[in-house]
Formats: structure tokens, sequence, C-alpha cells
């Protein structure tokens, strides 16, 4: 399989041009064509030169291989398009001030104009002009569509521009014989037409170019150098030149180059790149690592299983490139119209001019009757019935914190049927939190002061939230002597001459394996047990876990009120999902899946319908870019919100709905746009033609024509404007309840009725700092509001004889 960098494609009709030119190459088994990377794969047994010659000879070029380090992502058609853009407005203004200002509204001109209208209309014709050479490109590619047999949107620019200009420059001529007046000619829409159309590609390629911006970032995650060992001796190396079988090392602080297997040592490893989760991940002699993840203490030394090209990153970073999308499917139907309405609209023109010519019509009245065809058929209704719309929704969208990046993601959203949410950062908080704490043979106090002041010299993410937790209730460190961090199990040191050590079951296994059962509660609850031991006996357990979002459980149920299945699609392990699973509501839960894996079930789950896909992590890319709409959540990383189609700003699941809401309404406009523009076309082009002429003696001539093509345009920008009038907020805040207000989610088990409920919510509200409580035994949880102790509220609830889930 050979690669090739394309240049020059601007739509899909360039995309299929090429993959047809290619394909009908012999020897070629399959051509695949990306337009958001400009990259041509094409398999077979085929010279290299023959392909080239093939692109080029479809209007096009190429080269061999891709662009290193992104260079083939960098956006260079969005500059040159703005470029382009304030060129053709300045140009445009002055000739609107000499047609229609002048003309029509009676603006004043300068003295030497003033009573000479052919020279006003040469200006016309010459602003005109540099109009059309500004924006040659429509002209060239529309001019290629036709040759090559596929007429796309451009050639239907390049028509109506055309004519205008055509038919414009012959009545100039006439102007001079006075047989013409200025209100006749109509250079001012050929002109409008392009920079109208050249407004909606700046657009739609700078939406194109921000998405690549999460290959980008991906390709910067991999790896640049390596630290090996050649006989015997560290040498740093380039990561790319690593090979399965090399042996790397990798000290605290750094970053692993390559996927492979631990000899020597032990660690603490991040690994949020790659699964997600906020809790970093112990690692010993026999474990895997992975490119691209970052060790926060230890030092291992690994064997590479694979080169860097096969690592589970450059895998993610294929995935998303093979996945992402640049065209909206709904913009598809006005490329597939123009192939057959650009030919029947010039067959139309040619025989309406010859149908007069033989009823004895002059030739001036069938020329005019033709033009007015061609005048009233210009496609800038069509090409902007979808962009606009587009645009007004991503304003009511970027109004309520609902980001769409793409026109996809806009049309895709309304049609989904199953929502996949990853749980850490998305459904719950992303951050671990004390949830409880148990003292065994000791006061609370002197649990609280021996695992404070030996946490709080550690820098494991486990810690510092067990000393955010703990600092709230103002304990003092005492002095420690003799701090020692466990590589990947703990910490331990001296306080008071008794030996205090913090650290996981495992580790403390000889003093904590009387309390496994508790260890196995709290871990079907999905929590992190910590167990803490003094002189060798047990004093204490710890129990961690990442807190629900407060709106998550009312999002969920207004997703299955629209009619929409949940699933929960985590990489953390089995006891944990299914407990937030629960809490939250979701109809499915999947859970223990890498990066890729969530791919494979996203494409499952697009078999039973349109999917949505919601995360904040870059283990989440590939599944994002699989969804046939990727949500992203604002406080996530910068791959994610790269990698996906939409971005909610403020992080709350309730806007999930409120973009599947807003994609609908914006879709249905767009379908609107599209009916009325195409009807605009079967009422005006007959009327144009003269159909009705000795009937009834309707007669449209090209001024009226392009005057109707006009408000043909209007009138689809002001049926997009009704999108603004859509009451987002209003709609969110009746369904969802008040979205700016927190509430912390806590699982409760054993409530039966609503008298259950009502012991709880009494209870509950009796705590200190409690504004409000809202109980709820069908989705076994509770609500809290206000700013109070967590464990004060539980220990309510366990009071009056529930259980803490």
């Amino acid at each position: 399989m050979e690669k090739f960098t394309v240049s020059g494609m601007s739509c899909a009709a360039c995309v299929a041009r090429v993959e047809g030119a290619v394909n009908a190459l012999e020897g070629v088994v399959r051509c695949e064509v990306n337009l958001l990377t400009s990259s041509m794969t094409v398999e077979g047994d085929v010279d290299n030169d023959k392909i080239i010659s093939a692109v080029r000879g479809a209007g096009y070029d190429a080269t061999v291989g891709e662009g290193e380090d992104g260079e083939e992502l960098k956006d260079r058609e969005t500059p040159r398009l703005i470029k382009r853009l304030w060129y053709s407005l300045g140009f445009l203004v002055a000739l609107m001030y000499l047609s229609m200002g002048y003309t029509m509204w009676g603006f004043p001109l300068p003295s030497f104009l003033d009573e000479a209208p052919l020279a006003v209309g040469i200006l016309q014709m010459v602003f005109s002009a540099a109009l059309l050479v500004i924006n040659r490109k429509f002209f060239i590619n529309g001019v290629k569509g036709v040759l090559n047999r596929a007429p796309n949107m451009d050639t239907l620019v390049a028509l109506g521009s055309g004519a205008s200009f055509g038919y414009s420059v012959v009545g100039l001529f006439l102007l001079g014989f006075g047989e013409f007046t200025l209100h006749e000619l109509y250079f001012e829409s050929a002109g409008m037409i392009l920079v109208l159309i050249t407004v909606g590609k700046t657009l739609e390629a700078y939406s194109k170019g921000k998405t690549t911006v999460a290959l980008k970032e991906l390709i910067s995650l991999t790896p640049k150098l390596a630290t090996v060992i050649v006989n015997g001796e560290e040498k740093t190396v380039s990561a790319s030149t690593l090979a399965a079988g090399d042996i790397f090392i990798v000290r605290a602080g750094g970053s692993v180059p390559v996927d492979g297997v631990i000899l020597e040592g032990e660690c603490t490893v991040n690994e949020s790149l790659l699964t997600g989760e906020s809790i970093p991940v112990d690692k010993t002699t026999g474990d895997t690592v992975f490119a691209g993840t970052t060790t926060h203490t230890g030092y291992i030394k690994c064997q590479a299983s694979v080169n860097s090209e096969g690592t589970v990153l450059g895998e993610i970073i294929k995935t998303v490139k093979a996945s992402a999308s640049s065209k909206a499917p709904i913009a598809r139907v006005a490329d597939k119209v123009s192939g057959v309405f650009v030919p029947v609209v010039m067959g139309i023109a040619l025989i309406t001019f010859i149908i007069w010519l033989l009823v004895g019509s002059g030739v001036g009245y069938a020329l005019g009757r033709g033009i007015s065809v061609l005048v009233i058929s210009c496609p800038c209704a069509l090409g902007l019935a979808t962009p606009v719309a587009i645009m007004v929704g991503n304003g009511v969208g970027a109004r309520n914190g609902i980001l769409f990046k793409s026109a996809t993601a806009l049309e895709n959203a309304g049609r989904t049927k199953i929502v996949a949410l990853d749980k850490t950062g998305t459904v719950t908080r992303g951050e671990p939190c004390v949830t409880s704490i148990a003292p065994i043979g000791v006061t609370m106090a002197e649990l609280l002061r021996c695992v404070y002041s030996l946490e709080k010299m550690s820098e494991h993410p486990i810690a510092k939230a067990i000393v955010n937790g703990i600092a709230e209730g103002e304990v003092e460190a005492a002095e420690v002597v003799g701090f020692e961090t466990l590589p990947g199990n703990g910490v331990k040191g001296t306080i008071n001459g008794d030996e205090i050590i913090i650290g996981s079951f495992k580790r403390l296994y000889s003093v904590a394996q009387k309390y496994k059962d508790q260890f196995d509660e709290l871990s079907h609850q999905g929590k992190t047990p910590v167990f803490v031991a003094k002189n060798g006996e047990l004093i204490g357990i710890l129990a961690l876990r990442d807190e629900v979002k407060a709106d998550s459980v009312e999002a969920v149920a207004e997703l299955k009120k629209m009619g929409i299945k949940t699933v929960l699609l985590t990489g953390d392990n089995e006891n944990t999902a299914q407990a937030i699973g629960k809490i939250v509501g979701v109809d499915r839960i999947v859970a223990q899946v890498v990066p890729l894996e969530k791919e494979n079930v996203i494409k499952e789950l697009k078999a039973q319908g349109a999917v949505a896909m919601v995360g904040d992590g870059i283990n989440d890319a590939p599944a994002l870019t699989a969804a046939d709409t990727g949500i992203a959540i604002g406080q996530g990383t910068q791959i994610a919100i790269d990698s996906a189609e939409v971005v909610l700003v403020n992080g709350g699941l309730t806007d999930v709905c409120g973009a599947i809401k807003l994609s609908h309404a914006t879709l249905k406009n767009i379908h609107q746009n599209l009916f009325w523009a195409f009807i605009y076309n079967v009422i005006g082009i007959p009327v144009a033609a003269g159909a009705f002429a000795y009937l009834w003696g309707w007669e449209l001539s090209p001024m009226l024509g392009a005057l109707a093509m006009s408000l043909s345009s209007f009138c689809v920008v002001i049926n997009a404007l009704r999108l603004n009038f859509l009451k987002l907020d209003k709609e969110k805040n009746k369904m969802l309840g008040k979205k700016k207000e927190a509430g912390i989610i806590i699982g409760v088990e054993g409530m039966m009725c609503p008298h259950c409920e009502a012991r709880v919510k009494s209870a509950v509200e009796a705590v200190s700092g409690v504004e409000r409580a809202e109980p709820s035994h069908k989705k076994n949880r509770v609500v809290v509001f206000g700013s109070f102790d967590v464990e004060s509220v539980k220990a309510a609830i366990k009071e009056q004889g529930y259980k803490i889930i």
C-alpha cells in the first residue's frame, strides 16, 4: 500500500474525481482519498508515476508520501480564503455603491461621472470583472467539473455569476447605443453571488482546519526521545528508531517512549492518556507500559514489545485520521442535484431561446428569455440553504454553551438514538475524594493526625485527595521522621516513635487480611480502599471514590424521556462501573475497555441507530471520532475537545439534551431551506422561460429574475434566522432544573417507598449546612444541596437504617 499527498481538493466531488481517476488505472485494487488530511492510499501493483499522472489529469497534484509531524495537517486553505474575502468585499462595496446605491437610491457620484451613465456602467463592469478574477477558482473548478462530466456547486456558481456578467456586458454595449439603461445591468448580481458563496466556503474551511487540531495534538504526544541500554551503557536516541526487543529505561517524571514490558523496578504510571482514569496505576516486573504515559515515581527498565509505529498511541492516531469527516452529509444533496440541475437548466435555456425564435420573436427577446432562465436559476439560495442554517444554529448553541465544530455535528446530533457516556470526568467529577474514614482501635483524631501527617508529604494523587479531605477538619500535622515513598504501594514514616504505614490492601495484606470483607464491600461500591497500620497493627480504613456529578442523573433521565438509550462506557473496573451506573440509571454498562475497544463498542452500537459519544479524556478520542457525533466535556482534556465535534463549555451532561434538541431544530430548518430553494426554481424557471406569456401575459425579465433570485436567498436567510427564537435555556431549566445549582449525589440502598424518602430527607436536612435534600427510592440515591460535611450526611442516613452505596 502506497501513500500520497494530494493538493488542490476542495469538496467531496474533488475526492470522487481523484478516486475515480486512480481506480480506473489497471492494477489498482483500491484507492481511498481523505479530504481532511489531503492524503491518498492506493493498493495494487501500479507505478507511482502513473498514479500521479492520473491525479494531475483529473486537475490536481500529488506527491509520494505523507508530511511528517503533522505537516500535512496545516490549514493553508482558510488564510487564502480570508484574504480573498477581504479583497472581494472591498470591490463589492464599490460595485454596490455604483449600482444599487446610485441607480436605485440616488446616492451622489463624483461630478465627472454625473450624467455619464456609460462611464458608470463601465466602472461597474471593471469592479465586477475584478471580483470574477479574484474568485476565479469557482470558474476554474466549475469548468473542470463540466469537462470531467461531474458538475458540482462551483459549476452552478460559475454559471449563475457568468450568465449575469455576460448579460450585463451585452447590455453595456447596447447602453452605448441608447437601447439599454443602467437599471438593466446586473453586474452586482454577478459579484454578490461570488462573495456570498466565498463566505460559506471560508466558514467550511475554518471548521475543517479546526478538526485537524485533534490529529496534531495526538501526534505531539508521541515521545520524541528515549533512553536505551546499548552494551551496558545508557544512550539517548530518537524514539522513532526503537524496535521490538530494544531495552529502554524510564525514570520518575519521564515519558514511556514505546509499548513494552517491565524487566526491573516498580513505578506509578499516569495512564489517563489511554484509560481516562484519574488514579495512577501501580506497575511492577512483568507489567505492560504504553507509549506516551508518564511515571510519577520509581525507576523501570523495560523491553520494547513493538516498534514506534505499532504502539497503542500510534493506533489511536491512525483511528482518528481514518474516522474524521469533513463534510455534512445533507450538503451532498445539493452536490447530487447539481449533477443533474446544471445540464437541465442549460438545456432549458437553449430550448427556450430556440422556441421563441421559431415562433417569430426577435433575437433580443429570445436571448432575454434564455438568460432569464439562467439568472433565475442561480444557485445562490441552494448554496446558502445549508451553511446559513448551520451558522445560525452554531450561534444559538454558542450562547447556550454548546459548541458545534462542524456542519456534520450539527446535522447528525439530532438523529441520535443512543448516547454512550464515558465515566470519569463525564458522569463523575473526575477526581477522587474521601467518602469514609473508619478508625480501628484508635480515636478518629489520632487516625486523622497520622494519615494527614504522612500523606501531606507525598505527591501521589491519592495522597493529595486524602489531604484535601482531611484538611477541612483543620488537623494539625505531627513531625514525621524517616518519611519514605513505597513505589506503587503507599508511604511510611515514624511519628512519636511509632512506625506508620499507609498503603493498599496488597501492601498491608498481613495485617489487613482479616478485613477482606470490608475491602470487598468497598470495592463493589466502586471505592478505592486505603489501609493504615501502626507498629504492625491496623488502625484505620479510608475509602475514596470519584463522585457522580449533580446533573448526571437528571440528564440520563431526560435522554430516556426523549427515547434515547444510554450506555456507560468506561475503562474502569466492573465494580466501580456497576456502582456508578446504578446511581445514574443508564440502560447498559460496558466496563474495562481500552480506547480501541471503546471504538469497537461504538461500531456495534451504530448498528442499532445513530450514536453520540460523550467523553472528556484522550482515551476517548477513537470513540469520539468513530461515533456519529462526538461530544466533549469543556473541562476535559484538549485532545478530547479537539477530537469531538461538539464541545459542552459548561461541562454538564444536561447540555447533551440541549445539543440534540438544537440539532433537530436546525436540521428541520435546513430541510425547509432546501425545499424552498428547489421549489423556487420549479416555479420560477417556467415563468422566466415565458411559458405563461401567451396565456396570462406573465413575463420575467432578467432584471426581475435577478431580483427574484435575491429574494429567494433573502427568504432562506430569514428562515434560518428563526432559529434565534429557539428558547433553549427555558426548555433546559424546565426539564432539568436549575442548571447552575450544584449538588452532591449519594447512593442509598434500602429505601422502599415515599415514607422512606421522608425519613431520609428529614435526617439529612437536619445536618448542619444542608439546604435541602431530594431523595428517591426508585433511583436509590439522594441529591444534597448546600455546604456540608459529606461524612456527617452519610452518618445521618445510616442512623435511619439505610446503606450507603
